[in-house]
């Protein structure tokens, strides 16, 4: 077995009455909101039952390379901004980032060259694209628009009180947001452009909501405000830098964090939380006493395996009408040689990509090769591979199922796990004209669907969360607070405000929110005071 570590920040004393409270889970979500209530007077003990911290943003190194197992791209930085001022610090003096140019490079199938979206003039490129500057325009300003006002009224919402429906700056707009809520994102997209391929590149961001431009509310165009209106960046290090980053912010506000201690379940009596007993790094069963428990565990396995039936908020008749998104399959590859012919970011979309969308949501039986892929090269930018070498990235969106198998390295893999990379990484061949590819690779490593239900519980093997359907997004997602428990209060990618790094900081402030009784609409005001 091996043993985890117990890092241990330095205690705090202070004015407030200090309660204890635990956090289960160390990605994103459990170290922020651990570094929060830390900094707000809490004595925090968080627990992770993995060796290493990060979740889905993971590492593996082999062989001179170095690969990160989860997000890449570095989008919404005010919300990494804010999330620092709130502890005291900066992005800037966090993490060391670069905009990247070209934001990304877009192969579309059948079509003799590729697409680069710049750095700058990145709405004049796509215009170029399309020939019809007018709609686009429109589109755009609709985009930064909605953006701004879910940052600031919508995404760091609790929901707890009708107020937060009732600012002003809401009603005034709230015909449009209906609109916007009760039109899907491809109908929405078509009534501003009619070519296929910008189509295709302003409904991309739907699969960074785990769904489809057909089932997300069209409220999501605003995503088309980050990659195209802000740019792309990316953190030096990669995601372990924002990982490590975040880490040490817990460790500095006084957190203990414990690695290879699973949760086992969350205690509760006379209605409030009151601890949680998990098995320590010595696979000892141990219990720990707190007034705050907070999972950032995959809301499934929180309800139905850490919580009694007497303590769960979510009916279990609920379960079978929940959309878990997409699951994926990775593929990390070492290749010998350079790639130019990719960039940071690449992007392959079918023609039909439709099709895709419905063999992902089970709609339709897998049709195989071709499909829409998502490849990073963080070695265009960074090093994490060997001299003369590169380090790729592939992501596969496949139906949400763990019987597609587990990965493995060296090709080991389950089957079908393994089918579909080679069918992936033969596709990226021909496409972006790299006949040799899978000649070259020299490291390989496969994750598959059963590998995100077995090693972060994910429900039906997501990777990412729960799709953001107009019944899983806001409010309707998943409660911050249990109904059942007082005391007791959820953050992640499973509950509000959703699907990714930015969102897990959110809903790791949301936590803080609740637990002030804050039901106002827009962000804490930074920093949090000692």
């Amino acid at each position: 077995m091996r043993r985890g570590l117990v890092r241990r920040g330095p205690v705090r004393s202070g004015g407030r009455s200090a309660q204890d409270a635990v956090v289960i889970g160390g990605g994103f979500a459990g170290l922020a909101t651990a570094a929060l209530l830390a900094r707000e007077g809490h004595r925090v003990t968080l627990l992770e039952a993995q060796p290493s911290l990060g979740g889905r943003a993971g590492e593996w190194k082999q062989d001179g390379f170095r690969f990160e197992t989860g997000p890449s791209w570095f989008l919404m930085p005010e919300v990494f901004d804010h999330f620092f001022a709130l502890c005291g610090t900066s992005t800037a003096e966090q993490l060391d980032l670069v905009r990247l140019d070209p934001a990304y490079r877009v192969f579309f199938e059948e079509a003799a060259e590729p697409f680069e979206l710049p750095a700058t003039g990145a709405a004049a490129a796509l215009t170029a694209l399309s020939g019809d500057p007018h709609g686009l325009e429109k589109y755009l300003s609709s985009a930064e628009e909605t953006y701004q006002l879910a940052v600031q009224k919508l995404l760091y919402s609790t929901y707890s009180s009708t107020r937060s429906f009732l600012e002003p700056e809401l009603l005034t707009r709230l015909p449009k947001l209906l609109r916007l809520l009760g039109e899907p994102l491809d109908r929405f997209i078509a009534r501003h452009t009619s070519d296929e391929r910008l189509q295709q590149i302003l409904g991309y961001p739907a699969v960074f909501l785990g769904t489809s431009p057909r089932d997300a509310p069209s409220l999501y165009h605003l995503m088309s405000h980050l990659d195209i209106n802000q740019g792309v960046l990316y953190p030096k290090g990669g995601f372990s830098a924002v990982v490590n980053a975040v880490e040490r912010i817990a460790l500095r506000e006084g957190v203990e964090i414990r690695t290879n201690c699973r949760a086992r379940h969350i205690t509760g009596a006379r209605g409030r939380a009151t601890g949680v007993h998990f098995t320590d790094e010595h696979g000892q069963r141990q219990f720990l006493q707190a007034s705050v428990v907070v999972s950032t565990a995959d809301m499934h396995t929180t309800e139905t395996q850490l919580l009694a039936p007497d303590h769960r908020s979510l009916k279990p008749r609920l379960w079978g009408r929940r959309d878990p998104g997409p699951s994926a399959v990775l593929g990390l590859l070492g290749v010998s040689g350079e790639l130019p012919q990719l960039a940071h970011h690449s992007l392959l979309f079918t023609r039909d990509w439709q099709r895709g969308f419905d063999e992902i949501s089970g709609k339709r039986p897998d049709g195989g090769a071709p499909r829409s892929v998502y490849v990073c090269r963080p070695s265009a930018t960074d090093a994490v591979a060997p001299e003369g070498s590169e380090n790729l990235f592939v992501l596969i969106p496949v139906r949400a199922d763990p019987a597609l198998g587990h990965g493995g390295t060296e090709g080991n893999g389950d089957p079908g796990v393994e089918l579909v990379l080679d069918e992936a990484i033969e596709q990226i061949s021909q496409w972006a004209g790299i006949p040799d590819l899978a000649q070259r690779v020299t490291v390989r490593r496969s994750i598959g669907p059963a590998d995100f239900a077995q090693d972060f519980g994910a429900f039906k093997g997501g990777a990412l969360g729960p799709a953001h359907t107009l019944r899983q997004s806001a409010f309707m997602r998943g409660p911050i607070s249990s109904s059942k428990l007082a005391g007791l209060f959820y953050a992640g990618a499973t509950t509000m405000p959703g699907i990714g790094v930015p969102m897990c900081l959110i809903s790791a402030e949301l936590v803080l929110k609740s637990l002030r009784s804050d039901s106002t609409a827009g962000p804490l005001e930074a920093p949090i005071a000692r």
